[in-house]
C-alpha cells in the first residue's frame, strides 16, 4: 500500500486524531534519522533509540547489543533499516511496554484486558 500525498495533506488537518497524529510523528520522527536515504544504518538506529526511545529502551552503549538488534530487525540483509522493518521495533517495543499500562484488574492472573 503506497502513500500519496493526498495521504499527507488529509491528515495535517486539524481535525487529526491523536492516534494519527502519533503515526505522523512515528513517519517524521525516522525521516529525521534517515535523511534522504530513507534507511537507517547501525549508527542512526543507535541515536534514534537513545536520543527518542530512552524511556522505553535501555541506551545502547555495548555495540554487541547494537549488532544483535540490528540483525534482528534486518530481515532483508541489506544493512540498512527500511520503514517497514523500523516499525517492526515500534510495534515490538510498543507490545512490550503495554503491559506496564494494562489496568490491573484484581489479582487473579486469568483475567485479560482485551
Amino acid at each position: 500500500m503506497g502513500t500519496d500525498s493526498n495521504c499527507l495533506s488529509q491528515a495535517t488537518k486539524p481535525a487529526v486524531s491523536d492516534l494519527e497524529s502519533s503515526m505522523l510523528t512515528i513517519i517524521q520522527t525516522f525521516h529525521q534519522y534517515s535523511g534522504q536515504k530513507c534507511n537507517l544504518k547501525k549508527a542512526d538506529l543507535k541515536e534514534l533509540i537513545n536520543n527518542e526511545m530512552n524511556n522505553f529502551i535501555v541506551k545502547i552503549k555495548e555495540n554487541d547489543t547494537l549488532d544483535k538488534l540490528f540483525a534482528d530487525l534486518d530481515q532483508n540483509g541489506d544493512l540498512e533499516i527500511d520503514f517497514k522493518e523500523f516499525i517492526a521495533l515500534i510495534a515490538m517495543v510498543t507490545s512490550a511496554c503495554n503491559e506496564l499500562f494494562v489496568p490491573k484488574l484484581g489479582q487473579r492472573k486469568t483475567e485479560k484486558c482485551c
